[in-house]
């Protein structure tokens, strides 16, 4: 059984990708061809925003959004300690200072209410980290940046790519949203790939300019900028995928929610998902005691499991002394000793759930 059934997928998409891929071949404009401006005009309609502009990965994506902030050295960015290392690699990278809050216990999310104590006059942004394929609580999270002067919110989106929030979507609630065409995402390309999102025309000229190595015209350099472009080929990927995207999120609603109704009654701590949103279950994660045991036990039972993420970032060697910590993250840390993913995607069959299941019932016995 795979952990995430791409070959499904492609099979299911084989001959428009393979159309979408030759298009590309043939008009050989592999850089900033024609298919980057299409995918970028749909994927804005389809977050309900003025702007994409595609990069080359969800890490650019973020790096590029704080570059177009103007992110300066010692400037904070209150974020998650629960996540992948690249929401704090960019804030580092650029010399700022990611400061810790803790996550919400039920849903891993950021807790909105502990930011406004973490906020001091070097706060720049707020990064909330839509983890698992589920947005946290942008409203709450954008009006305590009102409240403290119109700081920037940046939504990592990396996982969340098509999701609702009280009917908006993912990558539309905040001053940015970034998300991730990784192969494993809700959206994913064959290689890397990323998106960024806003209707602020400013900061958007900015992000086009930074992915081109800060150029506003060829050989003119007005900033400082990356190579962040997302390729033709990749785009055409994606372009090719948004054809049935709808559909697979939907899916991934039903597979999500046929989960929970399954897991109920078992030992597991089930994943909360709030009544004003969904979650496109980028992974399907819970909670369980004695982790490394069940995954033993599933995994000889043909079960493959992954840990989302097994050690938070304050207490990772290349972010402990680079980070600010003003409260206890006792969330964070239970959550990273329990937390526990299970094969899921689009084209996860009703049997391989049930197999699942009661691999995992048997395995918590």
């Amino acid at each position: 059984m795979p952990f995430i059934d791409l070959k499904a997928q492609y099979a299911a998409l084989k001959d428009r990708i393979h159309e979408r891929m030759q298009a590309v071949l043939d008009h050989g404009q592999y850089i900033m061809g024609p298919e980057v401006k299409e995918l970028e005009t749909q994927l804005a309609a389809h977050v309900g925003v003025k702007h994409c502009i595609t990069v080359a990965s969800g890490t650019e994506a973020l790096l590029i959004a704080l570059m177009a902030l103007d992110l300066q050295p010692g400037d904070e960015v209150i974020t998650t300690p629960f996540t992948f290392a690249a929401t704090a690699e960019v804030i580092v990278l650029l010399g700022g200072v990611p400061v810790f809050v803790d996550i919400e216990p039920d849903s891993c999310n950021l807790d909105a209410r502990l930011i406004e104590a973490a906020i001091t006059p070097r706060t720049r942004a707020i990064m909330p980290v839509s983890l698992y394929g589920q947005v946290a609580d942008m409203d709450e999270i954008q009006a305590i940046a009102a409240r403290h002067g119109g700081l920037a919110v940046i939504e990592d989106a990396a996982q969340s790519f098509g999701a609702s929030y009280r009917g908006r979507k993912s990558c539309g609630l905040s001053t940015w949203g970034a998300t991730s065409f990784f192969p494993s995402k809700p959206l994913g390309c064959y290689g890397d790939g990323g998106a960024l999102f806003t209707d602020d025309d400013a900061l958007a000229q900015a992000a086009r300019e930074i992915r081109v190595h800060g150029q506003s015209q060829r050989y003119t350099h007005t900033r400082l900028g990356v190579g962040g472009r997302m390729d033709t080929l990749q785009c055409a990927v994606v372009l090719a995928k948004l054809e049935r995207f709808d559909w697979e999120i939907a899916q991934r609603l039903a597979i999500g929610e046929r989960y929970q109704a399954l897991l109920a009654g078992l030992p597991v701590q089930r994943l909360a998902v709030r009544e004003d949103r969904d979650c496109v279950w980028a992974q399907f994660t819970l909670q369980v005691d004695d982790r490394e045991a069940v995954i033993a036990r599933l995994n000889a039972a043909g079960v493959p499991t992954a840990i989302h993420y097994p050690k938070p970032l304050h207490l990772q060697p290349a972010y402990a002394q680079r980070c600010r910590v003003p409260a206890p993250l006792p969330h964070a840390e239970a959550a990273a000793r329990r937390v526990l993913s299970l094969p899921m995607s689009a084209d996860l069959q009703p049997a391989q759930q049930d197999q699942v299941v009661a691999a995992l019932r048997a395995a918590l016995a």
